[in-house]
């Protein structure tokens, strides 16, 4: 449990953390988890307090996944700062029980001459206890992983829920929360749990938005101010599509067309914009049923992604 000043237990150990879970289990309690990889924000946060509605105590993973990065992005750039996640979690009105803080939780076999994981190895250390071959099984949904976000990261959903799968089996939550914004991730890790019977509720809870409609994101630090004002296009294209979905307009192809027009005139370089099912995530070409509107854009090398449901 959180200690008495509000700072939460801090466990690196994968035997330890499942100690204290079944621990909290024999004592009739249900777990919550909210996997981070850290720098966390409001939205972070107000997943924690969605946890803290769904069950009685709370753990916070934060891990940076190697698996997660393609071969053209940095994974050494990718902001941390575990000792200002800690304050922002102390300050909570209530406390985070746990957080599980793994030094790796995938070891790629350094000695391997075959690439894996996109070869981001980022120098970490392995979190495996005896020195053996490297990891190899990966778990793909897949059809749900190969549109929007899968098309240009051909491999990223594979890292997402495989490194996933392993926490679930970690920290054997009763309850997972996930943010709404990275929707792809959302319905992927919805799919796992369903065909692999983890005995977990996923729960998608609301974007949370800065004061200008930003999503907010731990990859917004790296926007200059013009990149950052020029990136509002994008929670700008998303609102006038679905107002004008409200008057009426259905065709996929056009409203599509818009947002693109308007991020590439805002200066962004679209990766792309889609009009999908909820749940199935297919795309459509008229809406006639609950759909979301998808989309990944470049500012600077900033690459963002943001979303809007649209109950037609």
């Amino acid at each position: 449990m959180a200690t008495a000043s509000g700072e939460p237990l801090i466990i690196t150990d994968k035997n330890e953390m499942r100690r204290w879970s079944r621990a909290m289990r024999s004592q009739g309690k249900t777990i919550g988890l909210v996997p981070t990889m850290g720098y966390l924000h409001e939205g972070h946060l107000s997943l924690i307090k969605e946890s803290h509605n769904r069950a009685n105590v709370t753990v916070v993973s934060i891990y940076v996944n190697p698996g997660q990065f393609s071969p053209s992005e940095d994974l050494s750039t990718y902001p941390s700062d575990f000792h200002g996640d800690i304050l922002k979690l102390k300050s909570l009105p209530q406390s985070v029980d746990v957080v599980f803080h793994p030094h790796n939780l995938y070891d790629y076999g350094y000695n391997s001459s075959k690439s894996t994981a996109n070869d981001n190895r980022g120098g970490a250390v392995s979190c495996v206890e005896e020195r053996v071959a490297g990891h190899e099984t990966w778990v793909r949904v897949e059809r749900l992983e190969k549109g929007m976000c899968g098309k240009s990261r051909p491999v990223f959903f594979r890292g997402v829920a495989t490194v996933v799968a392993k926490l679930f089996n970690i920290v054997e939550p009763d309850v997972a929360v996930f943010g709404k914004k990275d929707y792809q991730q959302l319905r992927v890790i919805q799919r796992m749990v369903r065909d692999l019977d983890f005995s977990i509720e996923v729960i998608g809870s609301e974007i949370e938005r800065d004061s200008d409609g930003l999503a907010l994101s731990s990859r917004n630090v790296r926007l200059s101010p013009e990149e950052r004002e020029k990136a509002l296009s994008i929670s700008r294209s998303l609102l006038r599509v679905k107002s004008a979905v409200q008057k009426g307009q259905i065709n996929c192809k056009e409203l599509r067309d818009s947002v693109i027009q308007e991020i590439n005139e805002a200066g962004g370089r679209m990766d792309y914009a889609e009009i999908v099912e909820q749940e199935s995530l297919e795309a459509v070409e008229e809406i006639r049923s609950p759909v979301v509107l998808c989309v990944a854009a470049w500012f600077g090398n900033v690459r963002l992604i943001d979303n809007m449901e649209i109950n037609a």
